[in-house]
């Protein structure tokens, strides 16, 4: 003989928890509520809540965060400070060293100055016939006479002196 099986055999399977919705539906509340007191009553006996600790460690990021930016913007003020320390004593530098450059200009032209009127005073031509002006520069242009013409200059004085005496 043979036997068939049906589909109803499966719906046999179905069935029974199918039939019974009510008492399912009841034993998984019980699971949640014994799952959620469980939890509630470890959360009381601890004193603690993940909320909390993750509230508290926030909060301890916040706190090292401005700490450390505090610490950041104290640093960048002092090297603005230090860099515009900087920038003033390169400006003060410069600014000697263009005033050693006009004092230096200054000079150079003065000693150029001297130098001409150094050389228009004892050129040859000048030196041993005429007059000059300053007693210092008598002195200077009879000694240079004296030493490479081999006669010395005579001054006004002596001229005038001579003059008399050969006049007779």
């Amino acid at each position: 003989m043979m036997h068939f099986i049906s589909n109803d055999s499966k719906a046999n399977v179905v069935g029974p928890i199918g039939s019974q919705p009510i008492a399912l539906a009841a034993a998984a509340l019980v699971i949640l509520v014994v799952g959620v007191g469980s939890i509630v009553l470890w959360r009381a006996y601890t004193g603690t809540s993940p909320e909390q600790d993750r509230i508290a460690s926030a909060r301890q990021l916040q706190a090292r965060t401005a700490q450390a930016s505090e610490q950041l913007i104290e640093k960048t003020k002092g090297i603005e400070t230090s860099q515009q320390e900087s920038i003033d004593q390169l400006q003060v530098v410069q600014d000697q060293l263009q005033t050693v450059r006009r004092l230096l200009t200054a000079q150079q032209a003065d000693t150029k100055k001297l130098s001409e009127q150094v050389g228009a005073l004892l050129a040859p031509s000048t030196a041993c016939g005429n007059p000059s002006p300053a007693p210092i520069v008598r002195g200077i242009q009879s000694a240079l006479c004296s030493k490479y013409l081999g006669q010395p200059r005579r001054t006004r004085q002596e001229v005038d002196w001579l003059a008399r005496v050969a006049s007779p």
